[in-house]
């Protein structure tokens, strides 16, 4: 007999991370993704802890909403065995994920990204490294 508490497989764990990372950068609820796709917040939920695999269509269907291609969600996938997929700079990609997924980290690629002038981009950048470089290790 097989145990009721399987395990997510990994791929649809990190399937789930993207959705929940691509909506959040685009500053979706739960709620507006599942009434856009004609289900629960909760399934949402579901599909983003990698609890339920998405299908193929629901897939499609999700990367319409989030503007986004379907290859966004395997970007950075583990291979079979549960390692990261060769070639992927898994460490930065984590990194990113890690970073995009807190309200900070939100708040400042929505900022960043209106703004139009390259030479701002630019000197944002240099100030955020200049304080990152002042701050104490200890904090």
């Amino acid at each position: 007999m097989q145990n009721n508490k399987k395990k997510p497989n990994p791929i649809d764990v990190h399937v789930g991370s993207r959705i929940r990372l691509r909506r959040n950068m685009l500053g979706i609820s739960q709620e507006k993704l599942g009434e856009s796709l004609g289900i629960t917040f909760q399934q949402i939920q579901k599909y983003e802890k990698g609890t339920n695999r998405v299908g193929a269509s629901r897939l499609q269907a999700i990367a319409s909403i989030l503007n986004a291609p379907v290859s966004f969600f395997f970007e950075g996938a583990p291979g079979e065995d549960g390692a990261p997929a060769p070639g992927m700079a898994e460490e930065g990609a984590a990194f990113v994920t890690d970073f995009l997924n807190t309200s900070e980290g939100i708040q400042l690629n929505r900022a960043f990204v209106k703004i139009s002038d390259p030479k701002v981009r630019r000197r944002v950048l240099e100030l955020v490294k200049a304080l990152a470089a002042e701050t104490p290790a200890s904090e």
